[in-house]
């Protein structure tokens, strides 16, 4: 049974549940963790975060001259976020039809293009089996959600839809997913592959789903026997969701159907429902955007949101708020009737009225045909995702038919390496440093560490826990704690060493003794998440971390904020000095904390200077702290050069790794002030 609860721009069949009037109360996803100490601190906070970005939504519906102005931003913005900016170039899509069925009413052609060199995208197009001469048929791009058929790819599971348009006077290319397809790649990157630079490579694979729709939309207004003014797209799941990616991302769709495809941030973050997803499902809210608008650019084209009440995934308190919010966005153009929402007894899958209500919407807004549709061939992925019959067996559906016949040039595999480019920064000139320096900081803030106040302030210290150790607040919700040396430590101090600790460290780390002065303090900051803050962590789902990048920063972001508010606090803390003069803050850090450290000095330069003990050299490498887009920006070696003129030292199994740093300095006329050993 199916309960539309919107109204359509045509009369459809309702179907009244008991609970359509009941309240709708959130639907988490498992219960949260509370092994560790700081798990009820950072999920509280993630919450609060949600509900700030989340209420932005406000600004885009406070009329329609004010977010059309803003629409061209959004629209770049959200390119950036995909991980195509800059534009990809169209290069040739080398379609290639490696086989044709002839069955009943339609073909099937077996097909593969290239949406770009080496990135194969794998199909089949179904269409009628007689067209007259010269028509121009409407046409749907199928995206494929995620069942594993194996080498067949996931399109075989969905060839139902393709049979139905076919028979019904459309053209439907449905595709494999990048994962899911007959060259397997990756969706778990950041869900259980660990590949923590996904993000600060900018990389999500919604970005490869989202290009592969937009170059298979170029495939199919390039046909004679498509009508390109009659595009729709649709597809359940992570089909679903890169029906989202690409009707927002491509003007040229007509009409889009997702089918459990999205929720919100309340229900992805606060509930935990990001617990079941992959990472093909998100992009990296970079501009912190509330989660709504990405549909929201799809307006006023129309869409028809539809969803399961029973489906744990997509669950209906979300539903609920992502389509009254939509249609408060309709509204502002008029086109309420072209928003709407389908609601269907059961489970996660599709079921006969899903379907059929898809395809109505489909002839409605391709065809001018609001008639009902009566019949529907019979799915393939049922409740449980359990294979029924299929039309045509998987096998004969293989773009490639034997594992010989795949491409040797392919870089599917590779792709998450290369889809998004690496920033390449020439070095300064010398007597150029700060032309140089002042963009390349401003796009590190825009793009990495977007979240961040211009200026941090100074922590604030709200608990002595003893003689030596104070608990502090840096942003609200955040705690962290500082412990000094000794109980009588600072006292006449000339300076700070603040030592940025990594897990599991609880004093001097070994040969960090060596880089404090006899005149100053030493000071162990304990950041977010370590020592007394450590949260769970699970592989997967890895819940923390993937829940900061859709908040638009990363865990470590967050450090960078605490430790700058400990050296603001240091600076001008009563307990050091006599409380009048600021004391320079120099930190201090061994591996990744040492790279929290430095990112401090390059966004804060009260910081005095910075000593590095055995960094990482590149954020490619998993164990360096990660932010988000920074490798579009620059690489570790490059942002150390911001530091300049400020005193740098770094030990390191490998100086050359840090050769651009030097040139830096040197273009800052303070080569005499970095250290490299």
């Amino acid at each position: 049974m199916t309960l539309y609860h919107r109204p359509l721009m045509f009369a459809l069949l309702i179907t009244c549940v008991a609970a359509a009037n009941v309240r709708l109360f959130a639907q988490p996803l498992g219960q949260p963790d509370r092994a560790s100490p700081g798990n009820e601190m950072i999920q509280k906070y993630l919450q609060q975060e949600t509900a700030k970005l989340s209420a932005r939504f406000g600004e885009d519906i406070l009329s329609r001259e004010a977010w059309e102005a803003k629409r061209p931003q959004y629209v770049e913005e959200y390119y950036y976020m995909l991980g195509l900016v800059p534009r990809p170039e169209k290069t040739p899509l080398h379609a290639t039809v490696t086989g044709t069925l002839e069955r009943d009413g339609y073909v099937v052609e077996m097909l593969h293009y290239q949406s770009r060199p080496g990135l194969y995208v794998t199909g089949n197009l179904y269409r009628p089996a007689a067209v007259k001469p010269g028509e121009k048929l409407p046409a749907v791009y199928y995206a494929c959600g995620h069942s594993n058929r194996g080498r067949d790819g996931n399109k075989v599971a969905y060839q139902s839809h393709g049979i139905w348009f076919a028979k019904h006077g459309y053209i439907c290319l449905v595709v494999d997913s990048l994962q899911l397809g007959e060259i397997a790649a990756f969706h778990h990157g950041t869900y259980k592959l660990e590949r923590w630079w996904w993000h600060s490579r900018g990389y999500t694979p919604a970005g490869v789903e989202a290009w592969n729709g937009i170059r298979g939309i170029d495939y199919l207004t390039g046909r004679a026997d498509v009508d390109p003014q009659r595009i729709a797209v649709s597809g359940i799941s992570g089909g679903g969701a890169a029906t989202h990616w690409i009707t927002a991302a491509d003007e040229r769709v007509k009409a889009a159907v997702p089918v459990s495809g999205m929720a919100d941030l309340e229900s992805y973050i606060s509930n935990r429902v990001i617990n079941g997803h992959c990472d093909c499902m998100f992009i990296y809210n970079t501009f912190q955007w509330p989660w709504t608008r990405i549909p929201g650019l799809v307006a006023p084209r129309p869409l028809l949101f539809m969803n399961s009440d029973k489906d744990d995934i997509f669950p209906m308190d979300a539903n609920e708020r992502i389509i009254n919010r939509l249609e408060r966005l309709y509204s502002l153009y008029g086109a309420g009737d072209r928003v709407a929402a389908v609601v269907s007894v059961g489970g996660h899958a599709y079921r006969q009225d899903i379907r059929q209500s898809a395809y109505r919407f489909v002839n409605s807004h391709l065809k001018g045909d609001a008639r009902e549709v009566t019949d529907s061939e019979l799915d393939l992925v049922g409740e449980g995702n359990k294979p029924g019959a299929h039309p045509i067996a998987p096998e004969k559906l293989r773009v490639f038919r034997t594992d010989a016949d795949l491409p040797k040039d392919q870089c599917n595999t590779t792709i998450d390496e290369r889809f998004v480019p690496l920033a390449s920064v020439a070095a300064p000139e010398a007597g150029h440093f700060d032309t140089w320096k002042r963009p390349l900081l401003a796009e590190l803030r825009r793009v990495s560490f977007g979240y961040l106040p211009a200026v941090i302030p100074p922590a604030k210290k709200f608990l002595d826990v003893d003689a030596v150790t104070e608990q502090l607040h840096s942003e609200e919700g955040i705690e962290f704690r500082l412990r000094f040396a000794s109980p009588k430590a600072g006292q006449g101090a000339k300076s700070v060493a603040l030592i940025v600790l990594n897990e599991g460290e609880t004093g001097l780390p070994e040969r960090i003794d060596m880089a404090i002065a006899p005149d100053q303090v030493v000071v162990f900051c304990e950041p977010r998440g370590i020592g007394t803050t450590k949260w769970t962590r699970k592989n997967p789902p890895n819940y923390i971390e993937r829940s900061h990048v859709l908040l638009g920063r990363t865990v470590d972001t967050g450090r960078v904020w605490d430790v700058t508010a400990a050296a603001r606090y240091l600076s001008t803390s009563g307990r050091l000095g006599d409380g009048k003069d600021r004391l320079p803050v120099h930190l201090i850090g061994t591996g990744a904390a040492g790279v929290i450290a430095a990112y401090a000095a390059i966004l804060d330069e009260q910081i005095a200077g910075v000593t590095l003990l055995l960094p990482p050299a590149t954020h490619m490498n998993n164990l360096a702290p990660q932010f988000l887009n920074v490798l579009r920006v620059c690489d570790f070696p490059d942002a150390l050069g911001l530091i300049a003129p400020r005193p740098l030292s770094i030990v390191s199994a490998e100086a050359s790794q840090f050769a651009r740093t030097t040139s830096a300095y040197s273009a800052a006329a303070a080569k005499e002030r970095l250290s490299i050993k």
